[in-house]
């Protein structure tokens, strides 16, 4: 039987709330409001979260960073959801910026880059969708070319969409490469690249005008024969796009801490205004219906939360252990059920909660991106099916080899 996870002593859970405590004060005075107006992070919010730590939450301490496990990471999600751009932008620089580095780079690339990212002195990105490669990520065209020498590759490219691309110093790039077999034969294979923009060759486009998490940075950026010495590759030579999948896999469990920490804050609004908002002589949360809807949202909320924890404990139980499939399920239930349960909320409020005076429509521009990146809930839900076929197929094969034997 698998049993809920908890934090294993009373001190590291105070360690952990102690920690909590002066990021949600600090959120507490964002002006998230100037944020989505400008569509822009101020970079003094940047430096101050540097300072906090927020940019090495999970880089080990041995190279500058928090070094939290995915419990203590889910937690502290919780606390920098309360502004949506902000958050996006942290986790595009740690869940998928620099993971790749984290989880198959080598020593030397940990200790030259890992530092500078733990501080936010350096901000990183990932760089996977194109516009020809969105859900089909082996698709991609920007090609890395092996220098006739043999010490550098020259890239070229363009990548879109990017989450910190116009502010990123690291880059973690995917292309594809020439390999060639033992016997000769030749073939592309995607290969993740680490890349600085001081190579020269980089260029970013305009920040992308966006529905919701506006202060977040989206844009273009392209390559143009820029030089990444051969010891800049992640991993092995054609082996980037699993990596590509261990990265975006390792990082959607968050998602339900994060959207639970925001519906429980909008929660706590709606009940508010619902129990001294009055209409035809009674409060609105004396009403049947708006109570049915505050209870539907603390269920998926509370459901969200769990997901979250139970894949995060399973997470930091082992020795990377594949959370895939959960990572998966997690993405696109609790996604899914922060949108419903947003529009709620706005819904409780009626006509205010339209108004830009108050959070609701921005939360809900906010959160429609969850059910889009870091994988389409469409591809998700087909990977959680055919991971679920998986073992019905090998046993359904081995009933047709068994059979052909018989009757051959």
């Amino acid at each position: 039987m698998l049993t809920y996870p908890e934090i294993k002593t009373n001190e590291e859970l105070e360690i952990l709330n102690q920690m909590v405590e002066p990021i949600e004060k600090f959120f507490g005075n964002v002006d998230s409001k100037s944020i989505d107006r400008n569509a822009k992070i101020p970079d003094v919010i940047l430096k101050q979260l540097g300072e906090m730590g927020l940019f090495g939450q999970q880089i080990p301490e041995l190279y500058g960073g928090l070094g939290l496990n995915a419990t203590q990471y889910a937690r502290l999600a919780e606390a920098t959801s309360m502004d949506s751009s902000i958050a996006v932008t942290l986790a595009a620089h740690q869940a998928i910026g620099l993971k790749g580095i984290l989880i198959a780079g080598t020593e030397e690339q940990k200790e030259k880059y890992l530092p500078k990212l733990a501080t936010g002195e350096h901000i990183a990105a990932f760089c996977l969708t194109e516009p020809s490669s969105g859900s089909d990520a082996a698709s991609v065209r920007t090609r890395a070319t092996l220098s006739e020498d043999g010490t550098h590759y020259l890239l070229t490219g363009g990548k879109i969409w990017i989450s910190n691309g116009g502010i990123a110093d690291i880059f973690t790039v995917f292309a594809q490469t020439e390999i060639v077999d033992a016997l000769g034969n030749k073939q592309d294979k995607i290969t993740a690249f680490i890349v600085e923009r001081s190579f020269g060759g980089v260029t970013s486009g305009k920040p992308e005008d966006k529905l919701g998490i506006r202060g977040s940075n989206t844009c273009e950026v392209h390559f143009d024969r820029t030089p990444v010495p051969v010891d800049n590759v992640i991993g092995l030579v054609g082996g980037g796009f699993k990596i590509a999948m261990n990265v975006l896999n390792s990082g959607r469990f968050s998602m339900g801490s994060s959207g639970a920490g925001s519906l429980k804050r909008l929660i706590g609004m709606v009940t508010e205004h619902a129990t001294t908002r009055m209409q035809f002589g009674k409060t609105l949360s004396e009403f049947d219906l708006i109570k049915e809807k505050v209870a539907k949202m603390a269920v998926q909320t509370y459901a969200m939360e769990s997901m979250a924890y139970l894949t995060a404990g399973m997470l930091d139980a082992g020795d990377r252990p594949d959370c895939s499939l959960e990572a998966a399920m997690v993405k696109i239930f609790s996604s899914e059920a922060s949108w419903t349960a947003v529009s709620e909320c706005l819904q409780i409020l009626g006509g205010l909660g339209y108004m830009k005076d108050y959070p609701y429509e921005r939360f809900l521009r906010d959160c429609r991106i969850l059910l889009i990146f870091e994988g389409t809930n469409e591809i998700l839900r087909m990977f959680v099916a055919l991971s679920g076929m998986q073992y019905a197929g090998q046993e359904l094969l081995e009933t047709v080899r068994c059979v052909t034997i018989v009757t051959g």
